[in-house]
């Protein structure tokens, strides 16, 4: 049987290797308990340090998703309140056509005085649906133009054309209103219908029988309306999701890179106790030897 012939200085090299693991193991407990990361750069978990990165970019794809949503919110918002505002106009138009129904009985001063009515209504229809929404016109798709219609009813809006926000990573949706659809181009729009009253309101003659066609234009806005609600239901729904999936990613997140307190406070302490018994062991066993003094 042999035994191994254990040198003072490689018992001194064995200490002094055990200090240095202890010191560095209660140096990366001190950094955890300073910045409460479990990982302070990604060699510390190659994996853990990946997936955390794939966290982040979903999300800043998420707060790019709710930053869509709070402007596709913005322009449907937009658009519902002119769609309102006309619908509000139009019953006011029908209500004017309605007395001036009975031309017979109606004085000239009476019958101006209902055109000049609906010339106002007029131009507070054009107003509403020039309604723009950061710059943009909410009624003329996708084109620049200062307004979407002219006082005529001439369309300024690119025909077939949509604005969309993307809401979710599948999820797209259009905030604009069809222009066209709602309010007519050019001489079946509504405007041209609102200002051929007013004339015919001044040259006398019958206004009665058009009130099908003030009909037909409300219902033209009322239908859009819907379409303007529907999409707007959509954006809320997207938006539940984001906030939903918002909790999901920060849990997700917090568990791979945040540190347990209470954890790093015990390992921590426990850490401290190894290295302070490193120290002592040490001491013992790097002590001064008779060749020191001869030196």
């Amino acid at each position: 049987m042999s035994i191994s012939r254990v040198t003072h200085g490689s018992t001194v090299a064995n200490a002094q290797r055990n200090l240095q693991t202890a010191m560095h193991r209660l140096a990366t407990v001190q950094d955890k308990a300073a910045t409460l990361k479990e990982i302070s750069r990604p060699s510390d978990d190659p994996g853990a340090a990946a997936e955390a990165m794939a966290v982040r970019g979903e999300q800043r794809a998420a707060e790019q998703h709710s930053r869509n949503v709070d402007n596709a919110s913005g322009w449907l918002t937009t658009a519902d309140s002119a769609l309102s505002t006309a619908t509000n106009l139009l019953h006011q138009v029908r209500d004017v056509v309605m007395s001036g129904a009975n031309h017979g009985a109606l004085p000239q001063a009476a019958r101006e005085a209902l055109a000049v009515q609906l010339d106002n209504l007029h131009g507070e229809l054009l107003n509403a649906a020039n309604s723009q929404y950061m710059g943009r016109s909410v009624f003329a798709g996708t084109s620049d133009a200062a307004a979407a219609f002219e006082a005529d009813g001439a369309f300024n809006g690119v025909e077939n054309s949509t604005v969309n926000r993307r809401v979710g990573a599948n999820t797209s949706v259009r905030v604009d209103a069809d222009g066209a659809a709602a309010f007519g181009e050019g001489p079946t729009s509504v405007f041209a219908l609102v200002t051929s009253l007013a004339e015919d309101l001044r040259a006398g003659a019958s206004v009665g029988p058009r009130l099908a066609e003030v009909d037909a234009r409300l219902n033209d806005v009322l239908a859009t309306q819907a379409t303007i609600g529907a999409a707007h239901a959509s954006v809320l729904k997207a938006e539940n999701a984001l906030a939903d999936q918002k909790v999901t990613l920060e849990a997700r997140r917090s568990g791979l890179e945040d540190a347990d307190l209470a954890q790093v406070a015990l390992d921590l302490q426990t850490q401290e106790l190894a290295y302070r018994a490193a120290l002592a062991s040490s001491a013992k066993v790097i002590q001064p030897s008779l060749m020191d003094y001869l030196r």
